[in-house]
């Protein structure tokens, strides 16, 4: 209890608190992104049960968040990824003559995107609230248990408004591409050679809206031979 009495505990919580505010953004868009097109019972669903799992993963990933970070090759890797994500996101769905087994099969679909997404972008965002904390298990979870109704509140506004400005949906693609290219320019593997040789690409965000416009260029471009063939 005297935890909750020091200075540094309140101002370690407000940190957090700002932190989850400005790092559950990412996650929140591609929960959003996954769920847009579900029918409304199914949308909440994947919505809550996207965001409690990857909390779930982001307890099991505080563990291991430092070490992992120190792997070289592992943010150029989920990097990639998360451009193949985006880019799917952006891509119509067919529609199929059984509604209820695409909505159902849909579902569990929405389910892993956010799950593989949130995965590849936990990282970052744990180490963030872990400095913050201090070394305050207290504080961690405090932090961890935050970032649930931050992202379940954030994806259930982003749907709504997705579904009145479909511009969004580009832009938070165009969000993940972003996301994805700051991060394989951070990797260990590379992170010393570009700083060295190319510190422009991170200076001026060069990477990331690469990055950006990849996703945006490639999804567009998919989506557009994927409505030729219907």
């Amino acid at each position: 209890m005297e935890e909750f009495l020091t200075g540094q505990f309140w101002f370690g919580l407000a940190t957090i608190v700002w932190v989850n505010v400005i790092l559950s953004g990412d996650n929140a868009v591609v929960i959003a992104l996954a769920a847009r097109s579900l029918p409304e019972r199914q949308r909440k669903l994947a919505i809550i049960w996207g965001a409690g799992a990857a909390v779930v993963l982001r307890i099991v990933l505080t563990v291991v968040a430092a070490k992992l970070l120190d792997l070289p090759y592992l943010k150029l890797l989920g990097g990639a990824l998360l451009l193949w994500i985006a880019i799917q996101l952006l891509i119509p769905e067919e529609e199929s003559g059984d509604a209820g087994a695409q909505s159902n099969s849909h579902l569990l679909g929405a389910i892993k995107t956010i799950l593989i997404a949130d995965l590849v972008m936990s990282v970052d965002n744990i180490l963030a609230v872990a400095a913050a904390a201090r070394g305050s298990v207290l504080l961690l979870l405090i932090g961890l248990a935050l970032s649930v109704p931050l992202v379940i509140f954030g994806a259930a506004m982003l749907v709504g408004l997705m579904q009145r400005f479909p511009l969004i949906i580009t832009l938070g693609a165009a969000l993940l591409g972003w996301t994805a290219g700051e991060m394989g320019i951070t990797d260990p593997a590379i992170a010393d050679w570009v700083k060295a040789n190319a510190a422009w690409l991170e200076s001026f965000y060069v990477a990331p809206a690469v990055g950006a416009l990849l996703v945006v260029a490639a999804g567009k471009l998919a989506g557009r031979k994927g409505g030729s063939r219907t």
